[in-house]
């Protein structure tokens, strides 16, 4: 079995009432993200909900909010610009653009609710070389719905 490495990144609590982020389980990719304070989201509004952190992401990586799978399915919450992107050099509050996007029913958060979960990954920083021609794949220049729909 391979060694569980751990990364440890600098958190700053903006708030006392912040929680400080951790996996639920060994071996999860995200942490939760919390609300700072309660909220109410009506149909389809959307709003910036406060996380009361700020962290320091290592060069080389960066950090992505992305929506909770159980909250996307039970109360139709989820992110506007899913996934969020963290930069390296932010130091700023981490904050959720979420939206409700179920048609009939508000969405209650409180203060402490799991709202969002954030993934440190590590990103190339890359330059771009302008050439005339790209080399040929299978796909070539195939977009959306290229590969057929699946009656599944």
């Amino acid at each position: 079995m391979a060694k569980y490495e751990q990364m440890f990144m600098p958190l700053k609590k903006l708030d006392e009432r912040a929680i400080v982020p951790k996996n639920a389980y060994r071996g999860d990719a995200g942490v939760d993200l919390h609300a700072l304070d309660d909220c109410t989201l009506e149909p389809f509004e959307r709003t910036l909900i406060h996380t009361g952190l700020a962290v320091a992401i290592p060069e080389g990586y960066a950090g992505f909010v992305l929506p909770r799978s159980g909250t996307a399915l039970k109360k139709g919450l989820s992110l506007v610009n899913a996934p969020g992107l963290i930069d390296s050099n932010y130091r700023g509050e981490l904050g959720v653009i979420a939206i409700n996007l179920d048609a009939h029913d508000a969405i209650e958060i409180a203060a402490g609710d799991r709202i969002a979960q954030l993934v440190i990954m590590k990103v190339e920083n890359v330059a771009f070389n302008v050439v005339d021609d790209l080399d040929d794949t299978e796909r070539g220049a195939g977009g959306f719905g290229s590969s057929g729909v699946s009656n599944s």
